[in-house]
């Protein structure tokens, strides 16, 4: 049996995920810092998928704890043997004016978002190394691929992703292992909805013309692409420009934005 390790499995794109693998047959562990969270995401899973509980390993910790991920794992994997595929899921953002902004949630979405996602694929490398074998896909977010105002930290922890993976699959591919990275759009989970509260004017001039996605259009896209072995998925036009393109887009982008952003003065 397939065994996919999903971090921030509780909710959102990771739990879509998640969903998506049940209903293939796999096992799902499923990552995350809330306990009741978590038991929630499994009973909600149960339900639409009609799997058993024991198909759906829990395992409770801050992605940004290396010690406390790797353990989590390991217990994982001697629940449902080698992780044959993981996502790195996790992710937290704080949208606010870089001088406005405490060190410490700046720091926690760097911790959060580029070191947890660093801390699971370590967790996994060395066995899938063994192995010969393997599949990591790393979520990272269109705000990866521009500037976005009020995102100076969301935006370095997403695009700094990019580099790590590259450079890993330099390593990985002759061990057998596939690494891949995703810039989905906005999403509407429940973190969306509670960053939309927050965030500044100026971003939502830049980013609403894309609208969101729903968490299963975005799962299903990157189960598709880990399917055919995609090393980078785009989600929309916009998204794949930048990806391609950002050294001629990006100054289109924010000629448009400077003057977008002085009628909003």
């Amino acid at each position: 049996m397939v065994h996919v390790i999903v971090t921030g499995g509780s909710s959102g794109i990771g739990l879509a995920i998640a969903r998506c693998y049940l209903k293939r047959g796999a096992a799902v562990t499923l990552i995350g810092r809330d306990p009741g969270r978590l038991t929630g995401a499994r009973a909600r899973l149960c339900d639409e998928t009609g799997c058993s509980q024991e198909r759906i390993h829990l395992g409770q910790a801050d992605v940004a704890d290396e010690i406390q991920l790797e353990s989590v794992i390991a217990a994982a994997e001697a629940t449902h043997g080698a992780c044959d595929i993981l996502v790195a899921s996790a992710g937290v953002v704080a949208p606010a004016e870089f001088h406005l902004q405490e060190a410490q949630d700046f720091r926690r979405q760097i911790d959060t978002n580029l070191v947890g996602a660093v801390n699971a694929v370590r967790a996994v490398y060395g066995g899938m190394k063994a192995r010969g074998h393997g599949k990591i896909l790393v979520v990272s977010s269109g705000a990866a691929l521009i500037g976005i105002f009020g995102y100076a930290a969301y935006c370095a922890s997403k695009s700094a992703l990019m580099a790590f993976v590259e450079a890993l699959r330099l390593e990985a591919t002759a061990h057998g292992i596939g690494v891949s990275i995703c810039f989905p759009p906005d999403t509407d989970t429940p973190q969306l909805a509670a960053e939309l509260q927050v965030r500044p004017a100026q971003a939502a001039a830049m980013m609403k013309a894309g609208g969101a996605w729903s968490a299963d259009a975005v799962a299903a896209r990157i189960v598709r692409a880990l399917d055919r072995n995609e090393r980078t998925v785009y989600f929309t036009a916009t998204i794949f420009l930048l990806g391609r393109f950002g050294s001629v887009v990006r100054p289109f982008v924010y000629w448009w934005f400077e003057r977008k952003r002085v009628r909003l003065r």
